[in-house]
């Protein structure tokens, strides 16, 4: 990949990076020395420099440009993720959110200052909470210059989680969706010709009506694949592979990017089972570490300006 032309977007839910602090103002107990998980600093370093090892096996001869991460818990992740672990050398930066999700998983953008010179962030509140329901993640929007001088504008998101497949769970995940709507428009209005790049799990397929509504709203691109190998996928549960997790472009930035996003993956990743197919290798299967870096696979694409 050569760097002065074009540079590499990671996507990723690294499945509940949490640190062994207890924050007393989030629901975090579960993922501490003393709980039933017995999450111990020894498993989070562990679980920090494996998904390090992801982040530059997928960089291969060049560190990815940005990598958006679902599933991270606060600074104290961050820092240890950037500055401690086995990319210190590489020099990234970060932005994050702080939502009022009751867990207190967020979503950030690692960027590389040489290749993505930010110029400002926010964090978009979806008003889960004024509806009445469970507040959840914030949409992450980022802006910056890339080597070229181009304006890229980033927007790193995780909606709300399908589990338990409840009314209300479809409500938040409806409405956050619509808060992304809101986001996408309010951006493309203001510059039509913005270079919009959207990424992160969204809890759906782009065969569910929330993203469906999505794209029937806005202009952008999605760069998953339509036809892929039927074991391929970005998560599996009860045997079935979807691909819930997504890049999408805006128009003007489509001419910049293949239609089509790559998954990646290695064999210490995978938890293989007898039919021959393999799960993404989890960290923990219910409250059993299982000693894997993430549930989900990551995907990522080159930009080429």
């Amino acid at each position: 990949m050569d760097a002065q032309s074009s540079f590499r977007v990671v996507s990723w839910n690294v499945e509940n990076l949490f640190d062994c602090r207890h924050d007393t103002l989030k629901n975090d107990l579960e993922f501490l020395p003393d709980s039933r998980r017995q999450w111990t600093w020894g498993r989070y370093w562990r679980k920090v420099e494996d998904i390090s090892r992801v982040i530059m096996g997928i960089g291969e001869f060049s560190a990815p440009a940005l990598v958006g991460l679902c599933e991270v818990e606060n600074d104290s992740v961050m820092l240890a993720l950037t500055r401690r672990g086995l990319l210190r050398s590489i020099g990234y930066n970060y932005v994050m959110t702080s939502s009022p999700d009751t867990r207190g998983v967020d979503v950030a953008l690692i960027y590389h200052p040489t290749m993505f010179r930010l110029l400002g962030y926010e964090s978009r509140r979806v008003p889960s909470a004024e509806a009445g329901l469970r507040p959840t993640r914030d949409l992450l929007h980022a802006w910056g210059l890339t080597a070229g001088n181009d304006t890229l504008h980033v927007v790193v998101c995780h909606l709300p989680s399908r589990a338990g497949g409840s009314r209300e769970g479809r409500q938040n995940r409806m409405l956050a969706t619509q808060s992304l709507a809101s986001l996408i428009d309010s951006l493309l209005t203001a510059n039509p010709d913005c270079q919009l790049l959207v990424m992160g799990d969204f809890n759906a397929t782009l065969r569910d009506r929330e993203l469906k509504a999505l794209l029937k709203h806005s202009p952008l691109i999605p760069l998953t694949p339509d036809k892929r190998r039927p074991t391929s996928g970005t998560y599996r549960y009860r045997g079935f592979w979807s691909w819930i997790d997504h890049i999408m472009v805006s128009p003007t930035l489509s001419v910049h990017t293949p239609h089509q996003v790559r998954l990646y993956t290695q064999s210490w990743m995978q938890r293989p089972i007898t039919d021959g197919t393999w799960y993404p290798r989890r960290t923990y299967m219910g409250e059993t570490y299982n000693g894997g870096v993430s549930d989900h696979v990551p995907i990522y694409v080159d930009i080429f300006f």
